[in-house]
């Protein structure tokens, strides 16, 4: 059943090009297009009924990382933070993003050059932001989110990222704030106050849909169990055709906690 609505998730469908993402810390597969239209569809459908109402940024067939639309835009309350992304290809991205969230009304700021950052590479935990240093995300990008953020009451941290593409590729966090990672590719669990290592790599990607329920990946059964052994309800959905490509269920979504 239908859920009354929690805010608006900004998603966008896969490119034409899907299979020509960048891949960087795993191997290239081969990627069925069409099951990954229907996976993201299911994806999109878990959101709406779960009480997210959706709202599609124009698909863009010369864009293939378009999807994880993540990447372009970090919403901090009804602030929208415009990302830099650093690789070339990816940086086209956020222009459309821009566009769709300043049509929306919201109010709008952005991370610009020589600053680069993914949205990928940010977690917020309560009032506190943790950024990724990785090969996407630099410290100078850092400076500006604190300068933005810090007199709107927000905490920023910067965080190292050596062994996963982006800071939400090793952590994301539950509902109650407790961090959750595949421990093999977080470099320092201590920088967290509450971390829970995860059996499983793809358990430790969670949208948290409400304080009592998390979306998750279905190749994470273990890591599904030990959420609902701590009290959670999971919703469990099929993204393989985007992890091939190093994505996420995180990557698939930006959430605006209000409805618009």
């Amino acid at each position: 059943m239908t859920t009354a609505p929690r805010g608006t998730a900004l998603v966008r469908r896969p490119a034409a090009t899907l299979a020509d993402g960048i891949v960087t810390f795993i191997e290239r597969q081969s990627i069925d297009l069409g099951l990954a239209h229907r996976q993201w569809q299911d994806y999109v459908a878990a959101l709406e009924e779960n009480g997210w109402s959706t709202r599609e940024v124009p698909v863009d067939d010369s864009l293939p990382d378009s999807v994880f639309v993540e990447d372009t835009v970090v919403m901090f309350d009804e602030l929208a933070v415009i990302t830099n992304p650093k690789a070339p290809a990816r940086n086209p991205e956020t222009v459309a993003t821009e566009k769709f969230v300043r049509d929306l009304g919201l109010e709008v700021a952005g991370i610009t050059d020589p600053a680069t950052i993914d949205g990928g590479d940010v977690l917020k935990v309560g009032k506190r932001v943790y950024v990724g240093l990785t090969g996407s995300t630099d410290q100078a990008a850092v400076d500006q989110l604190t300068d933005l953020l810090t007199p709107r009451g927000w905490e920023v941290i910067a965080v190292p990222v050596t062994k996963a593409l982006h800071l939400k590729s090793a952590i994301t966090a539950l509902p109650d704030g407790t961090v959750i990672g595949y421990a093999p590719i977080v470099d320092d669990p201590s920088i967290f106050p509450q971390f829970l290592a995860v059996p499983e790599e793809p358990g430790a990607h969670v949208v948290v849909l409400d304080e009592n329920t998390v979306l998750m990946s279905s190749a994470a059964p273990d890591s599904a169990t030990l959420f609902v052994d701590r009290g959670y309800d999971v919703v469990a959905v099929d993204i393989s055709e985007f992890e091939k490509l190093e994505g996420c269920v995180t990557c698939l979504s930006v959430r605006i906690r209000k409805s618009l």
